[in-house]
């Protein structure tokens, strides 16, 4: 847990501080004059980076949000923040430092009441802040998800004036039932490197059925690449980051021209599309493939089936033929759905079409709503050592 009383004593004597474990040999040569953070990526692109974020990098993250929800017609110094996320990551960080930045309050909502709808609910509406601010939430879809099955937690997503989603891409399922229950989600996009939200959709533009992330903040433009990466340019780009590998060398994250490449893939069409993650992207015959695409592709096929499957990740294994294959983890008590999935991708194209099933009941994401597919491709490997 972050002390934040200590954060702030080392802020006033110009330091800066790691927001978790680092290593040992941080390079503070390296490190300009304070004050600021060293913050973990939270990306799923593997190998961990720490970047440099100063201060007033969250000063002006902290603006752009403020301009953004006057731009939607609510006045941040009437709003209450509340915070389920890890303040180790960039994500938790920033709504406590948007309270203090407005001077609004801020209230830290823990993993074991996340988990208890009913009492959740009670306890926000015993702050005594309640009935007279509206109410800011950020989340990321692991934890929307939950909340939306149980009739508490609707009840508590519904007394909200925005909920920020991010973190990982919002599956169109829950997109579609927040949308019934008249939930109001601001689908967002932001990373380590840019201080958190450089876009957000507002909660009326999402209930009408709009299915991007929103536009650029007020102090963000967007562009793409030549091969549809998503390029980021914002003066609260981190200053640095550096590897836990190379702890000596300090990598810009700009280029020259003071964009950042993010790795998404993405479009933008009035809106910010991201389309999967360019790191993640496959080979399978000569043909690429975006497991993310097809996940939520089957994840719809599945709900409209009523199958009792919770999740499931498309994973790349090395092929000598096609390169690489796919192999589908699912989150399922009950083997037979195996069989009912690969039936429904059986017309599928050969290069999307998985190889193999595997049944994992304890397939989650990170608490930041992150999938660490190497891991899982580890557990995989472990699975068929152990079987033989």
């Amino acid at each position: 847990m972050i002390d934040l009383e200590h954060l702030l004593r080392a802020f006033d004597a110009g330091q800066w501080v790691p927001l978790a474990d680092a290593p040992l040999a941080l390079p503070q040569q390296l490190f300009p004059p304070g004050p600021g953070v060293v913050v973990r990526s939270g990306g799923s692109s593997g190998g961990c980076r720490w970047c440099l974020q100063p201060r007033h990098h969250l000063d002006d993250s902290a603006a752009a949000t403020a301009t953004w929800l006057h731009d939607i017609g609510m006045d941040p110094r009437r709003c209450l923040v509340l915070n389920p996320l890890p303040m180790h990551h960039v994500s938790g960080l920033m709504p406590w430092w948007r309270a203090r930045s407005w001077g609004v309050p801020h209230h830290r909502l823990s993993p074991e009441l996340m988990k208890q709808p009913g009492e959740l609910l009670r306890h926000c509406r015993d702050l005594p802040e309640w009935s007279n601010r509206g109410a800011l939430l950020s989340l990321v879809p692991t934890q929307l998800g939950r909340l939306l099955s149980d009739p508490a937690g609707q009840a508590f997503l519904g007394e909200m004036r925005v909920i920020w989603v991010g973190g990982a891409s919002l599956p169109q399922l829950l997109a579609e039932q927040a949308r019934a229950a008249g939930i109001p989600l601001a689908p967002c996009y932001g990373a380590t490197e840019t201080a958190a939200m450089v876009t957000a959709l507002s909660p009326q533009r999402f209930l009408a059925g709009d299915q991007s992330c929103g536009a650029p903040l007020s102090d963000v433009k967007l562009r793409l690449g030549v091969d549809g990466a998503l390029e980021i340019r914002t003066k609260r780009l981190a200053l640095g980051s550096w590897r836990d590998e190379q702890p000596d060398v300090l990598l810009p994250v700009a280029n020259s021209m003071g964009w950042w490449r993010s790795g998404d893939r993405a479009q933008i069409n009035g809106g910010l599309v991201i389309c999967g993650r360019l790191d993640t992207a496959l080979n399978c015959g000569g043909e690429t493939v975006f497991p993310e695409q097809l996940e939520a592709r089957l994840m719809r096929e599945i709900r409209r089936a009523s199958l009792p499957v919770e999740t499931v990740l498309f994973l790349g294994m090395d092929d000598p033929e096609w390169g690489q294959r796919l192999v589908t983890l699912a989150r399922a008590s009950d083997p037979v759905v195996l069989d009912q999935m690969a039936a429904m991708t059986a017309d599928w194209p050969a290069s999307e079409r998985p190889r193999r099933w595997v049944l994992c009941p304890e397939l989650a994401p990170t608490d930041a709503g992150k999938w660490q597919r190497q891991a899982w491709r580890d557990w995989l490997e472990r699975l068929d050592l152990a079987q033989g």
